[in-house]
């Protein structure tokens, strides 16, 4: 006991040793903070005095730039300067607080001596600069933390493999710099130092875990070969959490040639962007590029059409069961997933190589430009070998030299004159300004007149010259529509009903779900892909909700990316996903496949209580920690059912819990719950529009949970008319698994099978 407290002292007066070498760093960079800021400031402030303005001869104005861009760098140097030296204060603030919070003692082989490794969420030097007092987490040898127990181990370096013995392997709990607890502890990550952060609150945005890390997710974080890293995890395994760590490892890992700008995050919902934000503002990175899917469809489709969203296709299939062409849409929801539905695609573009391909016409002040006719002869005038979206840029080449051929004798027609004389008086000046950059005797007015000609045809005109610069010459809706009509689609009665559908949502300038990203491949087939080779690593979280389709047509918009796939097939709630491939589950060349079966999020209780609810979810390992069974009350009324929620949220409150999550089936049942429950208990709604929420009770449809964790889940109504079909199964296990600490379900009757099946 005593050699225990002799080492408790000693680990304290070292963090106490810490806190003075951080506070003279400090010290030193506000000093030199303070300059940097006022470098900035009068750097702002005298910006034009100390730049020469001379714009009389060509020579002058080459100057004159060259002064206004050495200004601007000198500007832009410190200001990076101060960011950088901001970004170290707030590390060195946020390790004052709590240094560390591992240990090894690791003999490396042929050295002399042990050496003590502090591992914390960042590295901190000596005063000297020349020893290091903390490693940074992810820095090669604190894998030795993550993956090994006392005894013979090994760790990887850029230069090759380091092999040793581990003599200790510590953890600590700091907290104001003071030491609350310590423990030594074998491969795992202590039980102790799990239960002090799993036994917490549930936050309003996601925990940095680099302190609880487990081997397999280290596995996951650290990853550097894999083109496809696919993480198969169960509910509350922390699949989501590696990913976010693992982002800040490849921005340690590659920080000369990787910024955060180079890596892209799809998430399911804007929520969740939230949730996650600031994962890694607290390990000192910069947030990554955030989006989801339905954003980017948007971005895409621009103001063409209203793109229905996920959440509105699954609201239907929820919703919509009594409705005549309810069976057909959901057949053609898996259909329009397929790979089969993209092979289609593609032969039907094959088809289009040599006959069939349908053009815009082209416009002009009423009158036809180019019509649809004489782009289509000119377009399958050129070599049947060449690709299409080459031809496309041949024939968009030659009608772009046929429209400055056109706008330069469109230049002389009266209407052109008339609108000249119309300009008001700061067209005039424009005009001024530009004939004086181009011509080198300026003061002619007819030269003002010939620019001013030249500008009216060219805005005129602006709109046709973008299109073909931008090969918009096919017309992809028409196309799109032959293909929905083509022979080889109509050959069931089932299929005719599916396209009168389509067809009917793009008349009303709508395009469906399903048929989102079949439409913009087929564009991109015909004009040439939209490819962004500047991202390097994409994450795709809930990739049970991604089809093998939607994974196509990402991996052609991101060629060079190497990507992180991470999601649970038990958790897979849209029509296309059911019992269906996904990306999840689709065979990759060049994959890795990790799985995660243990579950951490909620209490041994909870996840003893859902695991029975899915096949196979024998395999899910709880971990142990221990809380209250979760409770089934059945009601008779809608009245007893609020009645009970409404105590059951006081009760909750009472023990302390933050965030209380009333999870509904859909949309129109949480907008129900919510008129019925917010006279009697301070209650949030939560719609798809939601982008943040903060601690409190939300009233939410089970979709919009998906990957976020509350202190205590209420289901709403857990009955077999709410639940009962398979397809629903999914959806139930999803709402059940969001709960840390407590889980509580109400039924209108009788329970969902699925309860039956978890009791």
């Amino acid at each position: 006991m005593e050699k225990r407290n002799e080492e408790w002292q000693r680990e304290q007066a070292r963090i106490e040793m810490i806190q003075q070498v951080i506070k003279a760093k400090l010290e030193k960079l506000q000093e030199q903070m303070g300059g940097l800021k006022e470098g900035v400031i009068e750097l702002r402030r005298d910006f034009w005095k100390d730049v020469t303005i001379n714009l009389d001869h060509p020579d002058d104005v080459i100057e004159t730039f060259a002064s206004i861009k050495q200004q601007s760098e000198l500007l832009a140097e410190q200001e990076r300067n101060h960011k950088q030296s901001y970004k170290k204060v707030q590390q060195l603030l946020q390790l004052n607080q709590s240094p560390y919070f591992g240990r090894i003692d690791f003999h490396e082989e042929g050295e002399p001596e042990v050496e003590q490794i502090y591992i914390g969420i960042t590295s901190l030097m000596d005063q000297k600069d020349e020893d290091f007092l903390i490693f940074d987490w992810r820095a090669p040898i604190s894998s030795l933390y993550y993956d090994h127990s006392p005894g013979v181990a090994s760790y990887r370096t850029p230069s090759g493999e380091i092999e040793g013995n581990m003599r200790l392997k510590r953890q600590y709990i700091i907290k104001g710099s003071k030491l609350k607890g310590m423990f030594d502890t074998g491969v795992t990550i202590g039980d102790q130092l799990l239960q002090e952060v799993l036994g917490g609150t549930a936050n309003t945005q996601m925990k940095s875990i680099v302190a609880t890390i487990q081997r397999e997710q280290n596995h996951i974080i650290r990853n550097e070969k894999s083109r496809y890293l696919v993480v198969q995890g169960v509910a509350g395994s922390g699949k989501t959490s590696a990913a976010m760590q693992r982002v800040a490892y490849l921005l340690y890992r590659y920080r000369h040639t990787l910024t955060s700008e180079n890596i892209m995050l799809f998430s399911p919902n804007p929520l969740f962007n939230s949730y996650v934000a600031t994962v890694l503002p607290e390990l000192g990175e910069d947030n990554m590029v955030q989006t989801t899917y339905q954003q980017y469809l948007h971005s895409r489709f621009g103001k063409a059409f209203s793109v229905e969203d996920a959440y509105s296709q699954i609201e239907y299939t929820l919703t919509a069961m009594d409705e005549p062409e309810y069976e057909q849409r959901v057949k053609g929801i898996r259909l329009k997933t397929s790979i089969d539905y993209k092979k289609l695609i593609d032969e039907y573009v094959a088809k289009l190589s040599t006959q069939g391909l349908i053009f815009k016409t082209f416009y002009f002040r009423g009158e036809v430009l180019f019509s649809s006719e004489e782009i289509h002869d000119l377009f399958y005038s050129l070599d049947p070998e060449i690709s299409i979206p080459n031809r496309l840029k041949l024939t968009a080449e030659k009608l772009l030299k046929d429209l400055s051929a056109f706008a330069k004798k469109e230049r002389d027609k009266d209407w052109v004159l008339e609108e000249a004389e119309l300009l008001d008086k700061e067209d005039y000046l424009e005009a001024f300004r530009q004939t004086q950059k181009e011509e080198e005797d300026f003061g002619d007015i007819e030269q003002e007149e010939r620019f001013l000609k030249k500008k009216i045809v060219s805005e005129h005109l602006k709109s046709i010259r973008r299109q073909l610069k931008g090969l918009k010459i096919c017309h992809i809706e028409a196309l799109y529509r032959q293909f929905l009509s083509a022979d080889t689609m109509t050959g069931t009665e089932d299929w005719r009903q599916i396209r009168a559908y389509t067809i009917n949502q793009i008349d009303q300038r709508v395009i469906p779900y399903e048929d989102a990203t079949p439409y913009l491949y087929l564009q991109d087939q015909l004009e040439g892909r939209k490819a962004n080779t500047f991202i390097r690593h994409l994450f795709i979280d809930e990739a049970q909700d991604y089809s093998p389709f939607q994974f196509e047509f990402l991996r052609q918009q991101f060629p060079n990316s190497k990507m992180t796939i991470l999601g649970d097939m038990n958790q897979a709630i849209y029509a296309h996903s059911m019992h269906a491939p996904t990306l999840l589950n689709a065979e990759l060349e060049g994959e890795e496949k990790i799985v995660l079966t243990k579950s951490y999020r909620s209490t041994k209780q909870i996840v003893e209580f859902t695991r029975n609810m899915i096949e196979g979810g024998e395999l899910i390992e709880p971990f142990n920690r221990n809380g209250e069974e979760p409770t089934v009350t059945k009601v008779k009324s809608p009245e007893s059912l609020h009645e009970g929620i409404v105590k059951r949220v006081g009760e909750l409150q009472e023990k302390g819990h933050e965030t209380i999550a009333i999870i509904c089936k859909t949309a129109a049942e949480s907008q129900e719950a919510y008129e019925q429950l917010q006279e009697q208990i301070q209650v949030r709604l939560m719609k798809k529009e939601t982008n943040a929420y903060e601690k409190g009770t939300i009233i939410l449809p089970a979709y919009l949970a998906k990957g976020i964790e509350f202190d205590a889940v209420i289901l709403y109504n857990a009955s077999e008319q709410q639940y009962g079909r398979e397809m629903e199964r999914n959806l139930f296990y999803t709402a059940c698994t969001r709960a840390m600490h407590e889980l509580h379900l109400y039924s209108l009757g009788p329970c969902s099978p699925f309860v039956q099946k978890g009791l």
